[in-house]
């Protein structure tokens, strides 16, 4: 992708915040990635291009992933609500559309419900709708969190090899036929290699000690502009059930289930997912049923 866009870094109190920009005419269409070892090209590298000849695409590094390092404070579901405002102001827009994955469609999903007179359609792809769990398991869980041996010397130690890494793609994100597996392994291996292994600031904050600290299943009903769900039937880490009922809470929204997908859709059938979203994003009318 050289040379096929260029990148902003914005300068904030805690540190830069690196964002992709493509496309020179068109509508404004924000992509937000998910947490952990991830970025932007790791999520969006297909659909940046996808979307760069219609749209104006901009697409950012979260804190402490990709470019936008060194960042010195928290990035915890309040701080990355606020950089997605940081984000709008800065290149002066005004209404867009949201695309996310995982932790981003989360936060596409809050965002539109905060502040639902900024955005014009929204995408979310297996997005965390919550993080709770039964008692005890959601004590067990909070405490997995908060050690460092279990969220950062362990991964680090599975995913030392490249071997270790197609395991975990092959067991977790990417379940299914990829048509360019080589080159996400790459890319991983890569990102592991200049920055180590990441936790996400987000999740670990977002699981509370008696609940969910980010639980938007109250409020779904709230969001009003169009929405399209997407969601790998195989996705280990969000439950295809919770989607659908999350879908079935937006009203009007569209649900699509890629049956051999994993969590990360967005980079194992990407031509799907670039078809789906240029589709949804080109439509002038929207159903007012949920459909799978």
């Amino acid at each position: 992708m050289t040379g096929a866009f260029d990148r902003t870094a914005i300068t904030c109190p805690e540190g830069p915040l690196s964002v992709i920009t493509a496309g020179q005419r068109g509508a404004p269409v924000v992509l937000l990635s998910g947490g952990g070892q991830n970025n932007a090209l790791l999520s969006w590298r297909h659909l940046i291009l996808a979307l760069a000849t219609d749209y104006r695409v901009f697409a950012l590094d979260w804190p402490k992933q990709g470019h936008s390092r060194p960042w010195n404070g928290i990035a915890n579901h309040t701080a990355l609500m606020r950089l997605i405002t940081v984000v709008l102001d800065h290149f002066d827009l005004e209404k867009v559309t949201l695309v996310g994955q995982s932790q981003g469609g989360t936060l596409s999903l809050a965002y539109a419900i905060e502040h639902p007179g900024r955005v014009k359609q929204l995408v979310a792809m297996a997005p965390a709708i919550t993080f709770s769990f039964p008692p005890v398991v959601q004590q067990l869980v909070w405490l997995v969190t908060r050690s460092r041996f279990l969220t950062t010397t362990v991964p680090s130690l599975m995913l030392r090899s490249r071997a270790g890494v197609e395991r975990y793609m092959r067991n977790t994100l990417l379940p299914g036929p990829v048509d360019d597996f080589d080159a996400i392994v790459d890319e991983y291996v890569e990102d592991i290699r200049l920055h180590g292994n990441n936790s996400s600031d987000w999740q670990k904050t977002a699981i509370g000690f008696r609940a969910s600290n980010v639980d938007l299943r109250p409020r779904l009903g709230e969001i009003t502009c169009p929405a399209l769900f997407i969601q790998g039937g195989k996705d280990v880490y969000v439950r295809p059930s919770s989607t659908i009922a999350a879908a079935a809470q937006v009203p009007g929204s569209q649900l699509e289930i890629l049956e051999d997908a994993g969590h990360w859709a967005n980079r194992q059938c990407h031509r799907r997912v670039n078809a789906l979203v240029r589709d949804f994003l080109s439509q002038d009318s929207f159903p007012t049923t949920t459909s799978n």
